[in-house]
């Protein structure tokens, strides 16, 4: 274990209640029940669904019912950050090992030891990192960058995706092996179209969320224009959905 160091545990943005993650449709009771059971079991996660859809905090939730939410719940945006900085923010790298490189560095993977690493939209990662990936799933392992020695870690992977990885691995984009490690509990989260008996609730606290923030006083959402809201596709899931009433909640005090 030579080398490894804890980080700070990481709480992350506020999560309503699970009264209103889960709601009251079927498929999220469901849903809810099946959380419960993986979080106590150290094997890896996929969470899967659409963006916006809330994929992230059944993520961190994961990581809270667990026995190591003591651990750090580390997240990396796997869009957001290039192949080559990808590979030295997952693994860390020593000192020399590229141009710039004036000290060692620890990745997040060693920041999340015996804690939670989560693997935001998995499915732009590149191939090459993902075969660093594979065997820290299969053994523990990785090395640094620039680094001779192996280091071993404790640590529970999450992944999310909103795309279809059977077909990215048809398209050979994603490693089949590497599919067959994350995704030993696949957790589908629906979209808000398939779960409309719960905007109205949706609604109400976000409303109410809102509210507080901008110490403001709405008026309440009319039960007509919720049932349209029923009856909308909601392209952008739960997020578009809220940012529509922070916008309402902003205009009607303007």
């Amino acid at each position: 274990m030579s080398g490894i160091v804890g980080s700070n545990h990481n709480s992350g943005p506020q999560a309503p209640p699970e009264s209103v993650i889960f709601g009251t449709t079927q498929s999220m009771q469901s849903l809810q029940r099946k959380l419960r059971i993986v979080a106590n079991a150290n094997v890896p996660v996929l969470v899967s669904g659409e963006s916006g859809t809330g994929k992230e905090i059944l993520a961190r939730m994961i990581h809270q019912q667990s026995p190591w939410n003591q651990g750090a719940f580390v997240k990396v945006n796997c869009p957001a950050i290039p192949g080559a900085l990808l590979e030295s923010e997952l693994f860390g790298y020593e000192r020399g090992a590229f141009t710039g490189a004036h000290g060692a560095k620890p990745g997040r993977v060693e920041m999340a030891h015996r804690g939670s690493l989560f693997l935001d939209e998995i499915g732009e990662m590149e191939l090459g990192i993902q075969a660093k990936l594979l065997q820290l799933l299969q053994d523990g392992e990785f090395v640094r960058i620039g680094a001779q020695e192996t280091l071993k870690v404790d640590v529970r992977v999450i992944c999310a995706t909103n795309r279809d990885l059977e077909a990215e691995i048809t398209a050979g984009r994603f490693r089949q092996d590497l599919f067959y490690r994350i995704n030993v509990v696949q957790i589908r989260v629906p979209a808000l179209r398939e779960r409309a008996q719960d905007i109205p609730m949706l609604v109400d606290y976000f409303l109410e969320f809102y509210k507080q923030k901008f110490s403001v006083s709405p008026k309440p959402i009319r039960t007509s224009i919720v049932k349209m809201m029923q009856h909308y596709s909601w392209p952008g899931n739960i997020r578009q959905l809220e940012n529509i009433i922070e916008r309402a909640v902003v205009i009607a005090e303007g």
